[in-house]
C-alpha cells in the first residue's frame, strides 16, 4: 500500500543510533531506488502511449528524456555534499 506524501514517515529511533556514514549508504540506495522506480515508470508509460493505450501528445519521446535525465543525473549529482 502506498503512503500519503502528505504524512512523511519519521525514521525510528534505531535510525540515529546509526553511524553517519551507515545513514548516507542508506539514503543513497533509497535514491537510487526511487530514480530507477521513476524513470521505470516513465519508460512504462511511453510504451503505453505508443501501443495506444493511453493518448500520445507527443509524450513518449518527452518521458524517455525524463528517464535518461534521471539516470544520468543519478550518476552525478549523488555525491555527498557537506556531512550528516
Amino acid at each position: 500500500m502506498l503512503r500519503s506524501l502528505a504524512t512523511p514517515t519519521v525514521p525510528p529511533r534505531d535510525w540515529h543510533m546509526l553511524s553517519d556514514e551507515t545513514q548516507l549508504t542508506l539514503t543513497r540506495a533509497a535514491l537510487v531506488q526511487a530514480v530507477q522506480t521513476v524513470a521505470g515508470q516513465a519508460e512504462f508509460l511511453a510504451l503505453e502511449m505508443e501501443t495506444g493505450s493511453l493518448a500520445d501528445r507527443g509524450g513518449p519521446d518527452a518521458l524517455r528524456l525524463f528517464a535518461a535525465v534521471l539516470r544520468v543525473s543519478q550518476d552525478t549529482d549523488m555525491v555527498a555534499q557537506g556531512s550528516a
